[in-house]
């Protein structure tokens, strides 16, 4: 096993989702803080390391990866003991790999990084009421998820539920989850949290809240 290390900002959804399969694969790693609100990941020496200048950023030995889907494919493939968070089954798979994209291009994307974007990096102080409809449509989708299962791809954890909580833990500085209305996702957020491993996550997710609520914005009607 070559020496890991992760570079990666704890208030990074992605980079916590990295951050909880490292801790259920039990992998010892360094960590590098690249701290985004300071433009490290321009910097000459980072750009070198990844030219699309994006965290996480993962270095197994001399191997380079980045984007959180492909490394914690990748650590499950390499070093699980077994196929149990990324199913080697085509069917199982499968479904994992949609809840993956799902949280890529629909939650991450479309919704979370879409607004902090606005409000974070843009100084933006009036966002559009379709931004915050986002997220509600995200968590109905969560709840038809789980309407038969107690993870988002299956009845067992999956790595599509580390790179699925990292977001939707972040989601609700934007809008909270009322647990009378989506049921089954906040009883998935409460498995979560029982994690040995779960501060992986909670520490960094409670850093981006506070820091979107100091920020102040006005949603247009």
């Amino acid at each position: 096993m070559g020496k890991l290390t992760l570079y990666g900002f704890d208030p990074s959804p992605p980079v916590r989702a990295v951050k909880l399969t490292l801790a259920a694969l039990q992998l010892p790693y360094e960590y590098v803080v690249v701290n985004l609100l300071n433009k490290e990941q321009m910097s000459e020496e980072y750009l070198k390391k990844n030219p699309q200048h994006t965290i996480p950023l993962l270095e197994d030995g001399e191997a380079r990866i980045w984007d959180s889907h492909a490394i914690i494919c990748y650590l499950v493939s390499k070093y699980g003991k077994d196929d149990s968070l990324y199913p080697k089954d085509l069917l199982q798979r499968a479904v994992v790999d949609q809840r993956l994209h799902f949280e890529s291009g629909v939650v991450f994307a479309n919704s979370l990084r879409a607004l902090t974007k606005l409000v974070l990096f843009m100084g933006v102080k009036e966002v559009p009421k379709e931004r915050i409809d986002a997220f509600i449509e995200v968590y109905d989708f969560m709840e038809a998820f789980l309407v038969d299962h107690d993870y988002v791809a299956g009845d067992h954890l999956t790595i599509a539920d580390f790179s699925l909580i990292s977001t939707i833990s972040s989601a609700v500085a934007y809008v909270e989850i009322d647990s009378t209305k989506w049921k089954k996702l906040s009883a998935w957020i409460k498995r979560m949290e029982e994690l040995p491993y779960y501060s992986e996550n909670s520490n960094g997710a409670q850093q981006f809240i506070a820091k979107i609520k100091s920020t102040p914005f006005t949603v247009a009607a």
